[in-house]
């Protein structure tokens, strides 16, 4: 389907309730609906928004577009959870219907001031020619609904694009920072800095001095953080070229470890590495409660047609993981509360050739010697998605050439990392899969759209031991 302009930019005010059932039952008829991951009602989902602990739940927003699995008028929906597992659906909580918003309310971050959830967020406006000014509002959560504060940042500085969005608020010192990804003029992407004692005037400190220079053409989503008494800074480039296994989604997200310095804006750090090795992964956002920091992603990526676009909606968000720094490596765990899921064993075996029917949601542990193993995941006939390890090269092989429905195939249907491999932690939801190499060492995240027949799973290997539990 081609959408025309004045399709893509309708407002949810302007849909009939007849129109929204109907996209409804659209979306209900997918083979593919997620049992446990959060997922739009109907739409395009992308960016996690907001992620905040308050008032005694977890909140997260994320980019919706309502009318079709599309990037058009961007809104917030808003969901909830005490636990970070099970999550209340709250509604939409942003219609864009300000200038500054008039074409996208997008994506930003929440923060608690004065004893009430905030958020800042870039607004999108077009003009008549169709140009493009971002600016930066700030909202606060009232009755479910986020009503406008102010307009914090009403324009871009001198030296940059209107590809300036995405800012990330946290307090320190008394003082409130924002950092925000943005393009230069020579189009190239960087990030930059604002500070304010009152969130209503904020100056511009300006840009964040990194060794990434130059390193794609636009840096989306960036966020900083400290951690294990050393900062973080993760974001997105847009632009990298891909580099023997790495970078070959269409965007890559990921991460530098060192120290951010903020009266000189210097940024001291290692090598940048990717944070989710997978085909399906971007955008991601963190928070911290009880000095856990947790982080959320999108389970998509821009500019692909996937298989449920048929039915009117596209995309997830991630499993919640737990951020730590361990021996210099970041190391990312799925929250500890997702064993709350659990029912039945389905399967519980040591072996070298194993074979099991498995549910259409489940968890899987598997650890091995460290031998060369494959293991076939979602078998169907000649469908099957392969996860291969060879231990002389160290090379782990995720392959979905032949795991139901193709899509995106010409960034190719393997993605592979170099390490050595002695256990998974898989999540299986019903068109997704998230793989935890050696406790957090590595993620892949992927989706899949099976066949809706019953379905096996096939280890052959060195003896190893597996262990499944139901999550239906």
């Amino acid at each position: 389907m081609t959408w025309t302009k004045a399709e893509r930019y309708r407002s949810l005010r302007d849909v009939s309730a007849l129109d929204m059932e109907t996209l409804r039952t659209k979306t209900a008829a997918s083979p593919w609906r997620f049992g446990y991951h959060i997922q739009p009602p109907t739409g395009l989902l992308n960016d996690p928004n907001g992620f905040t602990y308050f008032n005694g739940e977890y909140h997260m927003f994320y980019q919706w577009f309502p009318l079709g699995p599309v990037h058009g008028l961007k809104h917030w929906y808003h969901v909830t959870s005490t636990d970070l597992v099970t999550w209340t659906d709250r509604g939409v909580a942003l219609v864009p219907e300000t200038t500054e918003d008039s074409h996208g309310a997008y994506s930003g971050s929440g923060f608690v001031a004065d004893g009430e959830l905030h958020v800042m967020y870039t607004g999108n406006h077009r003009t008549d020619d169709w140009t493009r000014h971002a600016s930066q509002l700030i909202g606060v959560l009232r009755d479910g609904k986020i009503e406008r504060r102010n307009v914090a940042i009403p324009d871009v500085p001198a030296g940059y694009t209107e590809h300036f969005r995405d800012p990330k608020v946290w307090l320190e010192n008394g003082s409130y920072y924002a950092i925000v990804g943005a393009q230069r003029e020579n189009e190239t992407g960087c990030v930059v800095l604002y500070r304010s004692s009152d969130l209503n005037d904020w100056t511009f400190l300006g840009e964040v001095k990194t060794g990434l220079d130059p390193f794609g053409y636009m840096w989306e989503c960036p966020d900083v953080f400290e951690l294990n008494g050393q900062h973080v800074l993760v974001f997105s480039p847009q632009g990298i070229e891909p580099d023997g296994h790495r970078y070959h989604n269409i965007y890559q997200s990921g991460f530098v470890i060192g120290k951010l310095d903020l009266e000189t804006l210097t940024f001291e750090h290692g090598a940048f590495e990717e944070l989710d090795f997978g085909f399906d992964f971007y955008a991601p956002q963190t928070t911290e409660h009880e000095g856990r920091r947790l982080l959320v992603g999108w389970m998509g990526l821009p500019e692909i047609d996937y298989p449920t676009d048929r039915f009117g909606w596209a995309h997830a968000l991630t499993l919640p993981r737990e951020l730590s720094i361990e021996d210099g490596m970041l190391k990312q765990r799925p929250v500890q509360a997702m064993t709350k899921l659990r029912q039945a064993e389905f399967v519980n075996v040591s072996g070298t050739a194993v074979g099991a029917s498995t549910p259409n949601r489940y968890e899987l542990e598997l650890t091995t010697d460290g031998s060369d193993f494959t293991l076939e995941l979602l078998q169907v006939g000649d469908e099957s998605l392969v996860i291969r390890y060879d231990a002389s090269t160290r090379e782990l092989t995720i392959d979905r050439t032949n795991a139901g429905e193709p899509f995106a195939t010409e960034f190719g249907t393997t993605r592979t990392n170099v390490m050595d491999v002695t256990s998974l932690h898989l999540f299986v939801d019903s068109s997704s899969v998230e793989c935890f190499v050696n406790d957090g060492e590595a993620v892949a995240t992927l989706r899949v759209f099976p066949s809706e027949l019953d379905k096996q799973l096939r280890y052959e290997g060195a003896t190893a031991s597996l262990i499944g539990w139901t999550y239906e």
